[in-house]
């Protein structure tokens, strides 16, 4: 069945040599070879606010923000990919999903401070793919992965996002051509599933 999937490549910069760029381009590919509508948010160049108060975050985001987020509204699985920095997500990722979640965006709040906030992605899937200098079983076991699992269960789990799978890619500067073209294979395959 046709699916449409929100990519989001997370690389703050616009450079397309970036690993991230070539592997959201691999997975754009084999989704859209399965039959898949693939639309793309790229925040690389992108200039993107910070918030700053909480006044900020109850009212709608500036544009291009705004209509960029409703890809997001109107998909069925979403794709978030970056590198790791400094143990976490880059900051221009980290405040276009802050921007994006303005105004009860990813969960509406409850009538009252004791109901539970409505989580407005219920229905939709994740995928998020992390590449980073360190062996991954370092970031897995020595580091917790604790950018993935901020995000799993933060924004995505409590937004309503299930399943949600993941792509730790480590190692990358010592990653051969070989090894990248598996890992390009291994994209393609799972854009075609949409998972």
């Amino acid at each position: 069945m046709s699916k449409r999937i929100c990519i989001i490549d997370g690389h703050p910069d616009a450079n397309p040599d970036h690993l991230i760029h070539a592997l959201c381009n691999a997975y754009e590919t084999g989704a859209v070879e399965e039959g898949h509508q693939v639309s793309r948010i790229n925040v690389g160049g992108m200039d993107v606010p910070f918030l700053n108060s909480q006044d900020e975050f109850d009212t709608p985001p500036p544009e291009p923000i705004l209509s960029l987020r409703e890809q997001i509204g109107v998909a069925d699985h979403l794709v978030i990919a970056f590198p790791l920095w400094m143990g976490g997500m880059p900051a221009r990722l980290k405040a276009f999903l802050e921007q994006a979640a303005r105004a009860g965006f990813f969960l509406k709040p409850g009538q009252s401070d004791h109901e539970w906030p409505e989580r407005m992605m219920k229905g939709k899937s994740a995928r998020i793919i992390i590449t980073m200098g360190m062996p991954d079983l370092m970031y897995r076991f020595g580091m917790d992965a604790g950018a993935l699992k901020a995000l799993e269960r933060g924004v995505l789990g409590l937004s309503g996002f299930k399943p949600m799978h993941h792509t730790i890619i480590g190692s990358v500067g010592a990653l051969t051509e070989s090894k990248i073209e598996s890992w390009m294979t291994f994209m393609k395959e799972i854009g075609g599933e949409a998972v």
